[in-house]
C-alpha cells in the first residue's frame, strides 16, 4: 500500500529567518544542513534544519513578511489551547524517543533561557510545552508504543461530529491503493476541491500542461560545487 510515511519538511515563515536558524540549532539542536535562494521565488530565502535524514524543519523568509502583523487567534493561536485562523497551524509537536530524552530536551531549552511548561502525561504521549519566534506555538513529545485506535477513537466524540460507522471504517482503513507507475493523469478543475491560490489563469496552465513539461521547466543544483 502506497501512503504517505512521515514528514519531509514543514515550513514556516520568518520575519527574521536569522533568529530562526538561530532558535533551532541552538535551543533545540537542529544543526543547519542548508540555506539557499529560494527555488523560483525572488526574493526569497530557505533554510533547512536536520532533524534526521528524512525529516527536516523548514524555514523561509520572503520580503514582504516584515511587514504583515502577526494576530493572535487569527494568524497563530499562541498555546495549544487557543483558536487559529482555518489552515493554520495550531501548535507544533517534535519528537523525543524516551521520558528520559523529554526531560534532557527540557533541560537543554531551560539551559537557553526558554520558559518550558511540562511534562504533562496525555496517557498517549507526555509533552512539554514552550514559544518560539514569531510567536510560534511548540511542544516536544513522546510516546513509547503506537497509538492504539482501539483505546483513543471516542465514541462520543465520532457521534457529536456525526461521522457514521461507514466513514469511521474508511478512516480507519484507508483504501489500499499500490500505485499506477505515475500513470495516472491530472484530474479536469473542479472548484469544490482545495487548490493552491495561484492566479487562475497560471494556475490553470499547470494543470494543462504535460508532467513532463513541469518537471523539466527548471532544474536545481546545490548552491556550492563539491569536487568529485
Amino acid at each position: 500500500m502506497i501512503k504517505v510515511n512521515g514528514i519531509h519538511h514543514i515550513a514556516i515563515m520568518a520575519a527574521d529567518i536569522r533568529e530562526h536558524i538561530a532558535f533551532f540549532s541552538d535551543v533545540l539542536g537542529c544543526k543547519l544542513s542548508a540555506i539557499f535562494d529560494m527555488h523560483g521565488v525572488p526574493g526569497g530565502v530557505h533554510a533547512f534544519l536536520h532533524m534526521d535524514d528524512h525529516s527536516y524543519f523548514s524555514v523561509v523568509e520572503l520580503p514582504a513578511v516584515k511587514d504583515i502583523p502577526i494576530q493572535l487567534g487569527i494568524t497563530h493561536a499562541g498555546t495549544g489551547a487557543d483558536p487559529s485562523a482555518p489552515g493554520t497551524m495550531q501548535h507544533l509537536a517534535f519528537r523525543v524517543d524516551t521520558p528520559e530524552e523529554l526531560l534532557a530536551i527540557r533541560d537543554r531549552i531551560r539551559k537557553k533561557g526558554i520558559n518550558v511548561i511540562g511534562p504533562l502525561d496525555h496517557a498517549m504521549c507526555q509533552s512539554i510545552y514552550f514559544a518560539g519566534p514569531d510567536q510560534l506555538t511548540l511542544e516536544v513529545a513522546c510516546s513509547e508504543e503506537a497509538i492504539n485506535p482501539e483505546a483513543w477513537i471516542d465514541p462520543a466524540v465520532i457521534a457529536r461530529l456525526g461521522i457514521s460507522a461507514e466513514d469511521l471504517a474508511r478512516y480507519k482503513n484507508p483504501d489500499p491503493y499500490a500505485g499506477e507507475g505515475g500513470k495516472v493523469t491530472q484530474p479536469p478543475y473542479d472548484p469544490a476541491k482545495p487548490h493552491q491560490a495561484y492566479p487562475e489563469p497560471m494556475y490553470k496552465a499547470m494543470l494543462a500542461a504535460p508532467d513532463e513539461v513541469i518537471t523539466q521547466s527548471a532544474k536545481f543544483e546545490p548552491p556550492v560545487k563539491l569536487a568529485s
